[in-house]
């Protein structure tokens, strides 16, 4: 058994995120002492180590509840809902990476744009192209 304070420095972690963790649902403690302290059993632990990893590899705290709904009752799902889930997932990185690279592009074409001198920003194309009403003065500098 471990009280909430045991339990955080196990993982390494605040008690105030395993407060957070109860408060939407992914983890609760299993009882309470006399004291009102939150008690915490062995299979708490583990599954606190579960959201921990499902956490550190990017999943939402909804995905993350998804994954343990199954990981708590395998009997009643399939490994094909785990895997829709992580499918799901991998889909919304790749776009995101996408976004990110438009906007490494966008970037260097707003770096390659400057002179980068020493001189006044008077006329400087990174600061007229962020000044710029215009969406597509970005996208040309």
């Amino acid at each position: 058994m471990y009280k909430i304070g045991e339990l955080a420095n196990r993982f390494d972690i605040k008690p105030d995120t395993l407060r957070f963790y109860e408060k939407h649902g992914l983890l609760k403690p299993s009882s309470r002492s006399e004291s009102g302290y939150r008690v915490y059993t062995h299979e708490d632990a583990d599954k606190l180590g579960f959201i921990i990893r499902a956490k550190r590899v990017g999943f939402s705290l909804q995905e993350i509840a998804d994954l343990l709904s199954i990981q708590l009752d395998k009997e009643s799902h399939s490994c094909k809902e785990a895997r829709d889930i992580v499918d799901m997932k991998c889909h919304q990185v790749e776009q995101r990476i996408k976004e990110l690279q438009i906007f490494q592009d966008s970037l260097q074409k707003l770096s390659a744009s400057c002179c980068g001198g020493s001189e006044p920003a008077t006329h400087c194309s990174i600061l007229e192209a962020l000044e710029s009403a215009d969406s597509h003065a970005l996208k040309e500098a």
